[in-house]
Formats: C-alpha cells, sequence, structure tokens
C-alpha cells in the first residue's frame, strides 16, 4: 500500500479523507474575491479570485493580438491545441484590467443565438398569472407583478455583455467550433451593431417602456428600453477554438485572430510552473524534461505538466516510495493516442 493513497480499496471506512492536502490553485474553488471590487463602474460583483489568471503567463505575439482586439472592439478568436490556455487568457484580461467576472458561454452542437441572448419563461408568467386570477386576491402589488414582464426574461451570457455597462465586460465563447454551422454567421450582426431585441419586451414597449432585467451573472439588474438592449462600450470577447472546422470568411473578417502555439521552451515552462506553484516548483525541472521528451510522441498540454508537478510534490511529501517517473507516467498521458478498450 503506498503512503500517499487516500481512498485504499478497502471495505474499512475511514476518514483518510481528512489528510488530503491543499488542491493545486487551478482547482480551488473556495476562493474569495478580489480587495478591489467591480462596482467602481456599477457592472455588477466583484470577480472571483482566480489564481490560474493571474498566473497567466503570455508570450509578445499573445500580447499583440490582445491589445489589437482592445482597441479595434473586436472579438478575439483563440486556436490552438487543448491545454495551451485559450480560455484562461480571458479570466486573465478580466483580472489585470479590472474588468470583473468573467460572463462564459460554453458552446455545443445545440446552441443556438438566442441561448446567449436572454431566456423568457412565458410558462412560468402564464401560470402565475392563472394563479393570480384564481386566488382572486385583487391587490395592486400582486397586479403589478404579473404584468411586469421583466421578471420572467433573464438575460444571457452574450446579452449580458452587451448590457450598456461603462466599462466593457469580458464574455468567454468557448469551443465555438463545436458549434452548429450557422451559429458563427448568425453572430455577425450582433458583434456588428452591438445590439440586440428581446422580441417579448418589445411587444409590452407601449405599456412597459422600461424593463428591468436580470443579468447572467446576479448582478444589478438591466435596464432595457423599448425592447432593445444596446451596449455603451463593445465587450471582450474571446472566442476559443481546438481548430476541429473552418468558419467562413465573413466571420473571420470580423474577428482578430490569434493562434497559441504549444509551448516547448524550457525556460517559459519553468517560468508558468513557477508562476503557478511558486515554491513548489523547486524540483520541477526533471519533470519538465520528462514532458519535452515526451511530448516529442505525442501530444501533451501545459497543465498536464502542471498536474503532475504538483502530485509529485505531494507523494513526495507523503513519504511514499512512488518515484516521479510513476507520476509522470500516471498524468502525462498522450492526448493523441486512443486507450485501448478492455477486451
Amino acid at each position: 500500500m503506498s503512503d500517499w493513497w487516500i481512498y485504499r480499496g478497502t471495505d474499512t471506512p475511514h476518514d483518510g479523507i481528512d489528510g488530503l492536502p491543499a488542491p493545486p490553485p487551478w482547482r480551488d474553488f473556495g476562493e474569495t474575491a478580489p480587495a478591489t471590487p467591480f462596482d467602481r463602474s456599477t457592472n455588477g460583483p466583484a470577480a472571483r479570485w482566480l489564481p490560474r489568471a493571474a498566473a497567466y503567463r503570455p508570450d509578445e505575439g499573445t500580447l499583440d493580438m490582445v491589445n489589437t482586439a482592445l482597441y479595434l472592439r473586436r472579438p478575439l478568436l483563440v486556436t490552438g491545441d487543448p491545454g495551451v490556455g485559450k480560455s484562461t487568457l480571458a479570466h486573465a484580461v478580466a483580472h489585470e484590467l479590472r474588468l470583473g467576472p468573467v460572463l462564459r458561454w460554453p458552446v455545443g452542437s445545440r446552441t443556438v443565438l438566442r441561448d446567449g441572448l436572454y431566456r423568457y419563461d412565458s410558462i412560468g408568467r402564464l401560470e402565475e398569472a392563472s394563479l393570480v386570477r384564481a386566488a382572486q386576491s385583487g391587490t395592486q402589488a400582486a397586479a403589478a407583478a404579473v404584468t411586469d414582464p421583466g421578471r420572467f426574461v433573464r438575460l444571457g451570457p452574450l446579452g449580458t455583455a452587451l448590457a450598456p455597462y461603462a466599462l466593457p465586460r469580458v464574455l468567454l465563447i468557448d469551443e465555438i467550433d463545436k458549434a452548429d454551422i450557422d451559429l458563427p454567421n448568425d453572430l455577425l450582426d450582433v458583434f456588428e451593431e452591438g445590439v440586440f431585441e428581446i422580441l417579448e419586451l418589445s411587444r409590452a414597449a407601449d405599456t412597459h417602456p422600461s424593463v428591468a432585467v436580470r443579468p447572467a451573472d446576479h448582478g444589478h439588474p438591466v435596464l432595457v428600453e423599448r425592447g432593445y438592449v444596446r451596449c455603451l462600450t463593445f465587450p471582450f470577447v474571446v472566442l476559443t477554438s481546438n481548430g476541429e472546422r473552418d468558419f467562413p470568411p465573413a466571420f473571420l473578417r470580423r474577428c482578430v485572430r490569434l493562434h497559441v502555439p504549444a509551448v516547448d521552451d524550457r525556460s517559459r515552462l519553468l517560468d508558468i510552473v513557477r508562476a503557478h506553484l511558486g515554491a513548489d516548483a523547486a524540483d520541477a525541472e526533471a519533470l519538465i524534461e520528462t514532458f519535452l521528451r515526451r511530448s516529442g510522441m505525442g501530444e501533451l498540454a501545459t497543465d498536464q505538466l502542471l498536474n503532475a508537478i504538483y502530485l509529485a510534490g505531494r507523494v513526495a511529501g507523503a513519504g511514499g516510495a512512488t518515484s516521479r517517473e510513476h507520476v509522470a507516467e500516471m498524468v502525462l498521458q498522450h492526448l493523441n493516442i486512443t486507450v485501448p478498450a478492455v477486451p
């Protein structure tokens, strides 16, 4: 039995979980918000502190393209292999520029534009109206609540990013290459005009010209005028892609494009490891060498190296006989090699 095991595969219950060490910084979900809140711009709640964002180390080419997108107010389409930090880039920009919590919109094959813009609970509104009529409460407050259409609208991540905030929000549209073929083209008009219509509120504009609706991040309500949401400043939009599909030229023309290559430089890998793990990276050189050697035989991601170094430190701290080489075998598994099925 290895000394570092928490789960031991026996049928005897025990309290070994109490000995589980602190998680890696990038897997710690209990961190608090940063000292500087986001309400300086009334853009919503304070951003949740993400250590991986503060530890992100972009190269000069990445900095050039991020600033190009900021200056031009254009979306940034980021391509690259899994694990190179495409999604973390959005959090790093939001952290450094104090732009609040990142609005994340994960995309799948069935995702449509409206999913990102808003949701309208039509069934909920009908049910509530029926209940009030059935109870015959007749109170003015109850009647006003039912007739307020904003209570049944919730902005999506894209819709919240396009709200009229004083400062740009940061929106992460994750894995856009997994979307239906129509979604990139459907985004064109929204990206170009910075405005969209909530049809249910437009229909009620004569009686409710100004309606407060809930944003995606539970921040301050957003005031919608006559059914239209129009941004004051274009959000910083990061679209990530693993390169699994091509995009139409009209879509690419409206984006600033950045390809993030895999990191294969020893000194830069060491900087990344030390930024994430600090003193825990003292013995990282040997595992970096293993990582670079194994990278030549198949695809690996930088976060796998971080996981290997973190786990190697925990195993060594437990005083077990498990070697760093064994840790590397467990964690540094090639991404482009299919695990054979068990016969």
